[in-house]
C-alpha cells in the first residue's frame, strides 16, 4: 500500500506514476476531492483542539488564582467549561467525518500500484529493456518439436486425462517426466539453501484473506484466484503469499535482517484474462510447481539484494546450460506490488520464442505497510521502520522442465538431461 501522507502531499507524482503504468481505472478527480476534504477536516480539528487547549489552560489559571473564587469568576469558569465541552463534542463530530473520509480514501489507496523505481522504462511491455543474453540458441539438424508434441508422443504428458480430472488447462505427468520435475525442484532447493543461504520453509497452500491483502492480491485482483468462500481461504497463486505473511504484524530485530526464505509449492491461478492464450502445452495452466525466493531486508540494502536474488535465479539456468536473457520490465508490465522487476526468459526452440521462467521483484515497503512488517531501528529518534520485501521464482519448475525438453531434444523425440541433473536422475 502507498503511504497516504505521501499521496496527500504530492498527488501530481501519483498521477504521473499511474500514467507511466498505463493505469486507467482510477477516478483521479474523486481522489483529489477526498484528499482536499481530508486536509480541510484535519485543519479544522487542529484549530478547535488548539482552542480547547487554550480554554482549558484559562480555566486552570482561574482555579489556581485563589481557593475562594469570586461569584463572577465562578460563572466565567463554568462558561469556559461549557465551551470546552462543546468544542470536545465538535472534535468528536469532526473525527467521525474524518474516519468516513479515510475509509473512502483507503478504499482507493489499497488498490493503487506501488511507486516505480526511477530506472523502470515507461509504458507497455513493448518497452521492456533487454539487459543481457546468456548463451546461444541451439541449432538442430532436424525440425525442433514443441514440448507438448514431445511429451504426448512419448506418453509422458497426458492432457486428456488432466481435463477429465479437473477441466481445461490441467494436465498429468507420467513416468520420467514426473521424476524430472521432482529432481528439478530438489536441485533448486539444494542450490538456494546450501549455496545462497536461504532457509527452507514448509507453508500451507491455503491462506486467509488478510494474507492475500498483505501481498497485494486482494482486493483488486480477487477474481484471478481460487477461493473457498465458506472458509474465507484462497489457494495460493505463489508461495510469496505465505512466506511474506510469516512476519505479518511482527517487529523484527534489525540484527536479524536480511531474512532469506525458500519453499517449493504448487501454485494456483484462474488465468481469468488468458482466454485463447497458450491453450496447448504447459505454458499457461491453472496449477504449476515453483520454487520461491523471498527476502526481508533493511531498506538501504534492498537494491543490492535485488540484484543478488537475480543472480541466484540465473544460476539455476546457468547450471542447466539453458540460453536465457535478463529483461527489465517496463512500467505497465511491472506487477502491481512491485517497484522494479527483472524477468528471466529462456529460449524455447520448439515454440520459437522466449518464455518467462522467473520474475524477481523489489516491492520496497509496499507489502510491509499493508502487513505491518517492521524492524526495530537503531536510528536515533526512530523506533520502528518498515522492512523492504523482495520475491522471485527460483525458478518455475514446470517451465524449466519444458525448456529442458525442447532444448535437449533429439531427432527421435526423446531428450537428454543437463549434466548437472544426469547423476541426480539416475
Amino acid at each position: 500500500m502507498l503511504d497516504l501522507e505521501s499521496i496527500t502531499k504530492d498527488p501530481e507524482s501519483l498521477s504521473r506514476m499511474l500514467e507511466d503504468r498505463c493505469w486507467e481505472s482510477l477516478d483521479a478527480e474523486n481522489l483529489q476531492k477526498l484528499i482536499r476534504e481530508n486536509k480541510k477536516i484535519i485543519g479544522e480539528i487542529q484549530e478547535v483542539q488548539s482552542r480547547r487547549n487554550s480554554l482549558s489552560k484559562q480555566v486552570g489559571l482561574l482555579l489556581a488564582k485563589t481557593k475562594d473564587i469570586q461569584q463572577k469568576d465562578k460563572k466565567l469558569v463554568e462558561n469556559k467549561k461549557e465551551e470546552v465541552k462543546s468544542i470536545s463534542q465538535k472534535i468528536k463530530d469532526l473525527e467521525a467525518q474524518k474516519s468516513i473520509l479515510l475509509e473512502d480514501l483507503n478504499s482507493i489507496v489499497e488498490i493503487l500500484p506501488n511507486w516505480l523505481d526511477d530506472n523502470v522504462p515507461k509504458g507497455s511491455e513493448d518497452n521492456n529493456k533487454i539487459i543481457r543474453t546468456v548463451g546461444t540458441k541451439k541449432d538442430f539438424l532436424f525440425p525442433a518439436q514443441t514440448h507438448y508434441d514431445l511429451g504426448e508422443k512419448k506418453g509422458l504428458l497426458d492432457f486428456t486425462r488432466g481435463v477429465k480430472l479437473a477441466g481445461s488447462r490441467f494436465y498429468t505427468y507420467w513416468g520420467d517426466l514426473a521424476r524430472l520435475e521432482r529432481h528439478l525442484i530438489d536441485f533448486m532447493l539444494e542450490l538456494h539453501t546450501k549455496e545462497f543461504g536461504y532457509t527452507e520453509v514448509f507453508v500451507p497452500l491455503l491462506v486467509s484473506e488478510e494474507a492475500m491483502y498483505t501481498t497485494g492480491q486482494f482486493p483488486r485482483f480477487r477474481g484471478d484466484y481460487y477461493t473457498l468462500k465458506s472458509d474465507k481461504l484462497s489457494l495460493i497463486p505463489t508461495a510469496e503469499v505465505p512466506l511474506i505473511n510469516l512476519y505479518r504484524d511482527e517487529i523484527i530485530p534489525e540484527k536479524e535482517l536480511p531474512i532469506a526464505l525458500s519453499t517449493a509449492t504448487s501454485c494456483f491461478r484462474r488465468e481469468a484474462g488468458a482466454a485463447g492464450k497458450d491453450t496447448r502445452g504447459l505454458v499457461r495452466v491453472h496449477q504449476f510447481q515453483k520454487v520461491e525466493l523471498v527476502q526481508f531486508v533493511h531498506p538501504e540494502e534492498s537494491e543490492r539484494i535485488h540484484l543478488e536474488m537475480l543472480k541466484h535465479a540465473e544460476e539455476v539456468l546457468i547450471r542447466l546450460e539453458l540460453t536465457y536473457r535478463v529483461v527489465l520490465k517496463a512500467a505497465a508490465d511491472t506487477g502491481s506490488s512491485a517497484s522494479k522487476s527483472y524477468d528471466l526468459e529462456v529460449w524455447m526452440p520448439g515454440l520459437k520464442r522466449w518464455l518467462e521462467i522467473s520474475s524477481i521483484s523489489n516491492c520496497r515497503d509496499y507489502q510491509a505497510r499493508r502487513g505491518q512488517i517492521r524492524f526495530k531501528s537503531k536510528e536515533k529518534g526512530v523506533k520502528h521502520r518498515l522492512v523492504h520485501t523482495l520475491n522471485g521464482s527460483g525458478v518455475a519448475a514446470g517451465r524449466c522442465m519444458i525448456a529442458i525438453m525442447e532444448n535437449y531434444q533429439k531427432e527421435d523425440g526423446s531428450f537428454e538431461l543437463p549434466k548437472v541433473l544426469s547423476k541426480r536422475y539416475k
